[in-house]
């Protein structure tokens, strides 16, 4: 059984592979997919950034999210047996997508970091 976001994710993939969604069309917004899915902020962010990772969705700051542009050209696209499960995304929505999980696994390795000075100084987390 799948979970909230990949359920939301696999209905996103599926419009965009059906062609209802085309590159460049604004995915729906959180609120919109919440109250399709009844689902939480956080179900559809993890959605969201699915979407991105697999090359589906980039997003564009202050603007939202978008269907991905397709890489032409690539040997990945040229000759693949099962281009329907080819994502449409690019090399710039992975990237986009990598950078994103480098910048929060950065963001919990400076936390640890800090949780570890404060104990190698004597004190507890709770006295900083």
């Amino acid at each position: 059984m799948l979970l909230t976001f990949e359920v939301i994710a696999e209905a996103l993939r599926e419009r965009i592979c059906s062609g209802e969604l085309m590159p460049g069309d604004a995915l729906p917004t959180q609120a919109v997919l919440m109250a399709e899915f009844g689902a939480s902020s956080l179900s559809v962010q993890k959605a969201m950034a699915l979407l991105k990772r697999d090359g589906y969705a980039i997003s564009h700051p202050g603007k939202g999210a978008f269907v991905a542009q397709p890489d032409i050209g690539t040997d990945e696209d040229r000759g693949s047996p099962d281009t329907g499960n080819t994502p449409v995304g690019g090399t710039a929505a992975r990237v986009e997508a990598l950078e994103l999980a480098l910048a929060e696994t950065l963001d919990q390795l400076t936390a640890l970091r800090a949780r570890v000075d404060a104990l190698e100084a004597g004190g507890t987390e709770r006295d900083r």
